[in-house]
C-alpha cells in the first residue's frame, strides 16, 4: 500500500505540463492529430489546454491517468496493485487459519470446555483435544473446575461484628473454600458468581451465630459453627443452582469488640483458671479412686486366704497390725506367770545419747575489777 502511495506521488511531478501537455516534454514537437470525438468540433480539433496539448477523447485521458498512477488493471511489471493470484492465496490461507484454530480446541485436565452455539449453550467438552464448528457459529469457554478459590470475610466492620443469641456482639473473620461442580450452572445461572458465594456466607454465619452464646461462639462450639454454616450455604447455592461445592468454612477471629476486649480476656483468664483447678480434682479423685481400688483388690485376696485357713490368717493379720502399731514405741515385755524385773537399757540408751547431744555449759570468769 506504501509503494502504491509512492507511485501516485511520484506520478503527481513526473510530468511538469500537466494532464494536457505533452508527455516527452519536446514543445517543438507538433501535436498528434485527434480523431473526432463528441466534445471536439466537425474538423475533430479541440480546443488547447494550458500547455498547447490537446485530448482525444476522455478514454484516453482515463488510461493516461491510470498509467501514471500506478493503474492499468494491475498487470505484471506495475507495481501499483498486487497480483490477484497472491491475494486469492492469502484469503484462502487466512481462512484455513482461522478454520483450525477456532475448530479445534485443547482442553487441559482441570478444565472443561463450555460451548454456546450462535450464544446458546450447546454441550461441555471434556479434557483433550475437542472439535467444534468455526467461530462465529461455536465459541468455547474454558472453566477451571480443579482449583479450589478461596473468600475470606472479615476485613470490613460491617462484617466482622455480629450479634449473639445472648445479645452480645462478637467481632468474627473466616474464610470460605469452594471449587466449581458445574460449568454449565456456574456460567449461566448466576450473574456474579463471587459476590453471590460471598453474600451467602455471611448470611450463613449470622444465622448460625444468631443460635449460640458468646462463650460457645468464642471457644467450645467453633467446630460446631463451622459445619451448620457449610451446611447452610451449600443448601441456598444448589437451591440457586449456582453449580459450586462448598469445600469447608474455617472461623480464624472470633473476639468480642474492641471497647470490652480487656475484659473478656481477664474473664477467659478465670475460667481458665477454673477449668484448670476442676481437672486436678479430677485427677486427685481418680488417684484415689484407682488406690481404693487396689485396696480392696488386696483385700479380695487376703479374705480368699483367710476362707482357706481362718486361724492362721488372723494370727497373722494380728500380728502385722501389732509390729504396725507398736514399731515406734517404748516397750516392755512381762513374761506371764511371774513378774521378772529387768535394767530398760532402751530408756538408758536414749537419755544417755541426749546428754551427749546437749553440750555441756560451764561458768566463764567474769572481766573486770569486780570484788
Amino acid at each position: 500500500m506504501f509503494t502504491g502511495w509512492a507511485d501516485r506521488a511520484r506520478g503527481l511531478f513526473a510530468d511538469s505540463k500537466g494532464p494536457w501537455g505533452s508527455p516527452s516534454g519536446d514543445d517543438n514537437r507538433p501535436p498528434p492529430r485527434r480523431p473526432s470525438s463528441p466534445w471536439g468540433d466537425a474538423t475533430g480539433s479541440r480546443p488547447a489546454g494550458p500547455s498547447g496539448g490537446n485530448v482525444a477523447s476522455l478514454d484516453e485521458f482515463l488510461r493516461r491517468s491510470r498509467a501514471r498512477f500506478g493503474g492499468n488493471g494491475g498487470g505484471p511489471g506495475l507495481p501499483g496493485r498486487p497480483n490477484r493470484s497472491m491475494i486469492m492465496w492469502a484469503l484462502i490461507g487466512f481462512a484455513a487459519l482461522w478454520l483450525l484454530v477456532t475448530t479445534f480446541h485443547r482442553v487441559a485436565p482441570e478444565e472443561r470446555g463450555v460451548v454456546t452455539r450462535f450464544g446458546r449453550y450447546s454441550h461441555t467438552l471434556s479434557p483433550g483435544i475437542g472439535l467444534t464448528l468455526p467461530a462465529p457459529v461455536d465459541r468455547v469457554q474454558k472453566v477451571d473446575v480443579g482449583n479450589i478459590r478461596n473468600i475470606d470475610l472479615g476485613s470490613s466492620a460491617t462484617e466482622t461484628l455480629m450479634l449473639t443469641g445472648d445479645q452480645n456482639i462478637i467481632d468474627i473473620a473466616y474464610s470460605v473454600r469452594w471449587k466449581i461442580r458445574d460449568p454449565e450452572q456456574f456460567l449461566f445461572e448466576i450473574a456474579q458468581p463471587d459476590e453471590t458465594i460471598r453474600e451467602v456466607a455471611e448470611s450463613a454465619m449470622r444465622a448460625v451465630i444468631a443460635r449460640v452464646t458468646l462463650d460457645q461462639a468464642m471457644g467450645e462450639a467453633r467446630g460446631e459453627i463451622e459445619a451448620q454454616v457449610q451446611d447452610v450455604m451449600q443448601a441456598v447455592l444448589n437451591s440457586y443452582r449456582a453449580g459450586v461445592t462448598i469445600q469447608g468454612v474455617a472461623i480464624k477471629q472470633a473476639d468480642p469488640p474492641a471497647a470490652v476486649n480487656e475484659a473478656f480476656k481477664d474473664v477467659t483468664a478465670a475460667q481458665q483458671q477454673a477449668q484448670s483447678y476442676i481437672n486436678q480434682a479430677n485427677a486427685y479423685a481418680t488417684q484415689l479412686t484407682q488406690r481404693a481400688q487396689g485396696e480392696a483388690a488386696a483385700f479380695d485376696k487376703v479374705y480368699e486366704e483367710y476362707r482357706l485357713a481362718p486361724g492362721v490368717t488372723r494370727r497373722r493379720m494380728y500380728y502385722e497390725t501389732m509390729e504396725r502399731v507398736l514399731q515406734n514405741v517404748d516397750k516392755t515385755i512381762i513374761e506371764a506367770p511371774g513378774v521378772t524385773p529387768y535394767l530398760p537399757l532402751p530408756q538408758v540408751q536414749k537419755s544417755q545419747g541426749t546428754q551427749q547431744q546437749q553440750p555441756q555449759q560451764q561458768p566463764q570468769p567474769q572481766q573486770g575489777g569486780g570484788r
